[in-house]
């Protein structure tokens, strides 16, 4: 055999045993399928210590587990490894042992094709047309076995990690919007709390000047040190109301005319919300404070004016029934008067003036809407004097009746209050004195036309006693207009005028006029300074009662 003889065998041999190992191969790749392409996370959970036990665990629980079953993934297109159920986990890539067994079955059926895939999809998407869906068995949801919908405890802890995240890292406003000022007043005084109750202390002292020291004809002027202690205590109650006001002034002369006066009181008020649309209210008062020199009993040749104790309470009970308001009121108000210091020594008694006023009202009103209310009120009473006869020998005690017509506003924050119009009369016992009766002014209004503007309004009618000899006694028409206005946050202005008429029943009569100023200006939410400036004339038709003072306050005051 020659050398080309036998290198043309060689190369025939060698062509023919590459020939058969590339279709070897081949029939292999198209028995098995594609591996297709290694993602790096498969990689990475692979090559973890204990990954391929932990898979084999939850897919066991996944078996195991009532709820529904965990869909495998299932590529696009079929890997040549997708239907393997063994896999040496030593072997990155998953390398099948020829010599298995179980390898070689799974081997021996070829994965369907795409386009076969897809072909099925399209029969079930026949099958169920439109938005329905296969039908799904009725279990329970396993969150272990569905690692898909979370459960209620993963929400809520989501929820709670979210709000911690947000009260770290609260938002805010762009840096060109508007500045919004705060509602809360800096010079506002915080209070004290003490139980239920946030008590208010106030304490003012200063000094004024006075042209008449003691309001009368004859009054000279004086330098008076004033000290003014007041406490306000308010309720914080889910239901019902309470609260309580005291105060004590005291001045005493630092030059001039020689004065010192003590006066002083305390009120409280408490609202109770029963069932059935009832409201039970009642009130409890005390004052004392020296007798006017201009008085309506003139007192002469005393030293000093005698202290004026006055002790009230009322109790009632309001229905609202519909749009009707009722209610009922009874009210007990007593008055004792201290002896009078004569100038040449001795005492005077003045336990003939001392006498008990009860009274009873009813009201009907209509809420035509709920910032009006018209009504009618009716009042009888008895004033009881504690000497059947006074020193001249007249019975004073007198039965008392009235009768208003008013209207009650509650427009919000802008206008609150009532006033009230109508006929009071006292019929004194002894038939020798004429009656007292007039016409019977009352109101109690607040107005707000803007915000830190408060314009006030207050008239009341009294029916005054006096012992003198012959006269049944007068009545009394008082207002009080004020304003009070909050210039900046830490100055406030006030100012005041009133007028009041007093008609005695023999035709005479007495007219005051009065009007003040002032200002206070807070250095802080504790300290202040104020001033104010007052002025009260009177004009008399009896001799003798005539007088004018002008005053000046200047000090300080303190809030808690």
């Amino acid at each position: 055999m020659t050398a080309r003889t036998r290198r043309f065998r060689f190369s025939t041999a060698l062509g023919l045993s590459l020939i058969a190992l590339a279709g070897h191969a081949g029939a292999q790749e198209l028995e098995t399928g594609l591996r297709g392409p290694v993602l790096e996370s498969e990689i990475t959970a692979i090559l973890q210590p204990g990954a391929q036990v932990r898979a084999a665990d939850r897919a066991d629980r996944a078996r195991q587990s009532t709820g529904l079953p965990t869909p495998s993934y299932r590529p696009a297109t079929e890997s040549a490894t997708a239907g393997d159920t063994a896999r040496d986990d030593r072997s990155l890539f998953g390398t099948d042992d020829a010599s298995n067994p179980e390898t070689a079955s799974s081997r021996s059926t070829r994965r369907p094709s795409t386009a076969v895939q897809r072909a099925r999809q399209r029969s079930e998407r026949n099958a169920y047309p439109g938005d329905a869906t296969p039908p799904r068995p009725e279990q329970g949801v396993d969150p272990s076995a569905t690692g898909a919908i979370p459960s209620e405890e993963d929400e809520a802890g989501e929820r709670e990690a979210l709000r911690r995240a947000e009260a770290l890292n609260p938002r805010t406003g762009a840096i060109e919007s508007d500045y919004a000022a705060s509602d809360e007043d800096p010079y506002a005084p915080l209070g004290l709390r003490l139980g239920t109750f946030t008590v208010t202390p106030t304490l003012e002292q200063g000094i004024r000047w006075t042209s008449n020291a003691n309001s009368s004809a004859n009054g000279r002027e004086a330098v008076l040190s004033e000290t003014t202690l007041r406490l306000r205590a308010v309720s914080d109650w889910s239901r019902h109301a309470a609260t309580g006001e005291a105060y004590g002034i005291y001045r005493k002369s630092v030059s001039g005319e020689e004065t010192s006066e003590l006066e002083g009181g305390l009120n409280g008020t408490l609202r109770l919300d029963l069932a059935g649309d009832y409201t039970a209210l009642a009130s409890l008062g005390y004052a004392v404070r020296p007798e006017s020199a201009s008085a309506p009993v003139i007192i002469s040749g005393v030293e000093d004016q005698p202290l004026r104790h006055t002790i009230d309470g009322s109790l009632g009970l309001a229905k609202e029934l519909g749009r009707l308001r009722l209610s009922a009121m009874g009210s007990v108000t007593r008055e004792i008067y201290g002896d009078a210091d004569l100038t040449g020594g001795g005492t005077l008694s003045q336990k003939e003036r001392d006498a008990t006023l009860a009274a009873l009202r009813l009201r009907v009103g209509y809420q035509v809407s709920p910032a009006l209310t018209p009504f009618v009120e009716a009042e009888i009473g008895r004033r009881f004097y504690d000497l059947k006869q006074d020193s001249a020998g007249y019975e004073r005690s007198a039965n008392r009746y009235a009768a208003r017509a008013g209207v009650m506003l509650d427009i919000e924050e802008k206008l609150s209050g009532e006033a009230s119009l109508g006929w009071i009369s006292e019929d004194l016992d002894d038939d020798r004195l004429d009656t007292v009766s007039g016409l019977a002014l009352a109101a109690s209004l607040n107005w707000s036309p803007e915000r830190g503007t408060t314009v006030g309004l207050d008239g009341s009618t009294t029916i005054e006693g006096t012992t003198n000899a012959g006269e049944s006694g007068s009545i009394l028409y008082a207002a009080n207009l004020r304003l009070e206005r909050q210039i900046r946050a830490n100055l406030t202005a006030e100012a005041a005028a009133g007028a009041s008429w007093r008609e005695y029943n023999d035709g005479a009569h007495d007219l005051t006029l009065s009007g003040q100023a002032g200002m206070t200006w807070w250095l802080n939410r504790t300290l202040g300074l104020t001033g104010r400036a007052r002025y009260e004339t009177r004009t008399s038709s009896l001799p003798g009662r005539d007088y004018d003072a002008t005053s000046v306050f200047l000090g300080m005051r303190m809030q808690r």
